[in-house]
């Protein structure tokens, strides 16, 4: 048996791909003053006060806004009863170096606060303006644009005898609706960033949308990616403990903490502080790889080509070793050292016996908590903390319990083949998953090495021979010689044929919706027996012109298309019909969903091929412009030579958001129609109901011009 000694943690610890979905109103504004009661001439500071969703942060007034994350900004309007004093200051916001941005933002987590001192000039006067801000999430990545107006007018002018002195703190009205924000306040200037095109300047610009309020996307399906995964963790850390080099070390753990001292309690206790101690190692764990790779380079890493290649041998590898090919453990001198420490006994030793624990079983838990930490950088700063937490919890419980509950012991299975049986089936669950990241970066750089058919032929061989592996006619490195398998083992030979079963379609064009997330598009099939089936009917009239980029990108379902928004701008002029902006990537799970699940069905179909002018704005495609097209982005001052970092500067400085999906309803100038943007929401009803009101707000319009001329 070979032996792969590794010096240092699992290789997954590394880098990140993206989920997105979207949470709406993450902060909350409350306005207050410091003094309520003032003289004439006299000053007071207006408090701006924003609670802050757990999870998501609230960017700063008082760094560079050219840096590239947005500003908080403040407006007032102005009149002849009090007068600004200085700026408005942010109070002990949180500050960080960003390699992405290259530079230093501050922010806010829980709780910010900004101040504006104001003199005050006469009676009743009355403060009002808005403010506009940025919030991002933690857990996904993803930021959302907010604008809020506020309104001042408990301020009493009083003489100077009258005055309290002492500060009283009053809160406002309820803030006006945000829509009348747009009305109230100037226009942000970072807003009227570049928006390039991939046109032949080297620079363009777009009108500012005409109603800033409709840019939040409205929300989509709820957004349980993380409580998915900290179940997912939680599970993981239960079939950890059934590894061949895990399950025979509980009851000899458990002997050793109930004979400890010789006193019970004192066994239970010491065996409590053993469980924490596994919690405690394994979540350093986590909370280091979250400090190192945080999310703000998420869309980078999620696409570039080198750590989804990583993250494909990785996977092999880990499923080699499953399979029995070889085992991946630590240098016996690394695991002997701790030990002797383990032997000191007390408090200290036992946070050594739980580390030694670790060490011992890295060549079964590795793996798997190495697959965890890989999944869990979807974008994500903390759920590589939680998910180990989950993860450990799981894998110290027993070990607690059993101490506590001795005769426990008695219940449970005796070691045997099926340990092996588990390890071997996490081993075939790993190389099938690995596949994925190498479609993430075949997506992107068109290497077209595993389309869709390729892709289903090797989950369906890899499954295949697992139904058969479970039901005995496969044998591998370690399997016992029973003749026999159990009941619990034949169901899952059954579900996992089953399943193998259901992809066969695949081959042939079946959409395989449950699917659609992992999968490659559809496009990417060579032999479709289903697309054309739905497109008969609504095909348009209309023959399009020559397309960029249309050798090498397709739109979903064939439907007729643009990869270019110049392109499909000059098109839409030329038909009267309203744009729909797609933005999407090669490696958005959500987005492969909303075409399969949404997509396909009639209603929208149709509309989408009949009434809109598409055009697919990949943000994570790697396909060089010529440099004629190439520019600096306003946004970060760097320079924009790809399709996808193109169209990704232009959807973050024209809509203020970063995930995908994302669908914009544009009017033939290119301005966004007064319907808000959707994102991920697989209700084939709401997104109707999004397309009509759009064409409805589209020829309200066109038919107010038309009256106009």
């Amino acid at each position: 048996m070979k032996t792969v000694r590794l010096a240092f943690l699992p290789l997954a610890f590394l880098f990140s791909f993206s989920t997105p979905a979207q949470v709406l109103s993450p902060a909350k504004w409350r306005f207050e003053v410091s003094k309520a009661e003032v003289k004439a001439g006299s000053e007071t500071e207006l408090v701006f006060r924003a609670t802050i969703q757990d999870n998501w942060y609230l960017y700063s007034s008082d760094f560079d806004p050219e840096l590239g994350p947005q500003v908080t900004a403040f407006t007032f309007k102005p009149n002849d009863t009090y007068q600004l004093v200085g700026k408005v200051k942010p109070v002990k916001p949180k500050k960080k170096y960003d390699d992405l941005w290259g530079g230093e933002y501050t922010y806010f987590i829980g709780q910010g606060e900004f101040r504006q001192t104001v003199k005050i000039l006469k009676a009743n006067p009355r403060i009002e303006g808005g403010i506009e801000y940025q919030v991002c999430s933690e857990v996904d990545g993803k930021c959302i644009p907010g604008e809020e107006a506020f309104k001042f007018d408990q301020i009493k002018l009083v003489a100077a005898a009258e005055t309290s002195g002492g500060p009283a703190v009053a809160a406002t009205e309820k803030p006006t609706d945000s829509a009348s924000v747009a009305a109230a306040t100037e226009k942000n200037p970072k807003n009227a960033q570049n928006a390039p095109m991939n046109g032949d300047e080297k620079q363009a610009t777009v009108s500012e949308p005409t109603n800033t309020a409709t840019l939040a996307p409205v929300s989509g399906d709820k957004d349980d990616s993380l409580g998915s995964f900290l179940l997912l963790a939680f599970l993981s850390g239960f079939i950890a403990l059934a590894m061949p080099c895990v399950y025979p070390l509980i009851p000899m753990t458990v002997s050793f903490f109930t004979h400890q001292g010789g006193s019970r309690q004192r066994g239970i206790w010491y065996a409590v502080i053993y469980g924490l101690s596994i919690i405690v190692i394994y979540t350093l764990i986590g909370s280091v790889f979250s400090l190192v790779f945080g999310s703000d380079s998420a869309n980078a890493l999620s696409t570039h080509w080198l750590p989804n290649l990583l993250f494909f041998a990785v996977f092999v590898v880990f499923g080699l070793s499953f399979l029995g090919l070889f085992e991946i453990v630590l240098p016996s001198s690394l695991v002997n050292r701790v030990d002797r420490e383990a032997d000191k006994g007390g408090l200290y030793g036992i946070f050594f016996m739980a580390f030694t624990l670790a060490l011992v079983s890295f060549s079964c838990t590795g793996p798997i908590a190495g697959s965890l930490l890989i999944l869990a950088s979807e974008g994500v700063s903390v759920k590589s903390v939680l998910g180990m937490v989950a993860y450990s919890a799981a894998f110290a419980v027993p070990f607690t319990l059993f101490a506590i509950f001795p005769a426990w012991l008695k219940n449970l299975p005796k070691s045997g083949g099926w340990m092996n049986t588990v390890k071997v089936t996490l081993g075939f669950l790993e190389l099938a998953l690995a596949f994925k990241f190498l479609s993430n970066a075949d997506q992107v750089y068109h290497w077209g090495l595993l389309d869709r058919d390729v892709f289903l032929a090797a989950w369906i061989v890899i499954f295949g021979v697992l139904g058969l592996y479970l039901l005995g006619k496969v044998r591998l490195p370690h399997d016992d010689n029973a003749a026999e398998i159990g009941v619990p083992r034949l169901l899952v030979a059954m579900l996992t044929l089953a399943f193998t079963i259901y992809m066969v379609p695949g081959l042939f064009g079946a959409p395989l919706k449950p699917l659609a997330g992992l999968l490659p598009p559809q496009t990417t099939q060579d032999f479709n027996l289903n697309e054309p089936r739905g497109l008969l009917a609504s095909q348009p009239t209309e023959v399009l012109p020559p397309r960029k980029h249309a050798g090498f990108l397709k739109t979903p379902h064939n439907l007729p298309g643009f990869f270019d928004l110049k392109e499909a701008l000059a098109y839409a002029q030329k038909v009267n019909k309203p744009v729909f902006v797609d933005f999407t990537g090669h490696g958005c799970v959500n987005c492969r969903e909303m075409e399969a699940r949404v997509w396909p069905e009639p209603t929208v179909l149709q509309r989408l091929a009949n009434d809109y002018v598409l055009v697919s704005l990949y943000v994570d495609d790697k396909t060089e412009l010529p440099e004629s097209e190439w520019y600096t982005s306003a946004r970060d001052g760097k320079l924009k030579k790809t399709i996808g970092s193109q169209n990704f500067d232009y959807q973050i400085t024209r809509f203020n958001y970063n995930a995908q999906p994302l669908y914009v309803l544009l009017d033939t100038a290119g301005n966004p129609l007064p319907v808000p943007p959707t994102a991920h929401d697989l209700s084939v009803e709401n997104f109707v109901g999004f397309l009509d009101k759009g064409l409805s707000a589209f020829r309200k319009s066109d038919s107010s011009d038309l009256s106009l001329k």
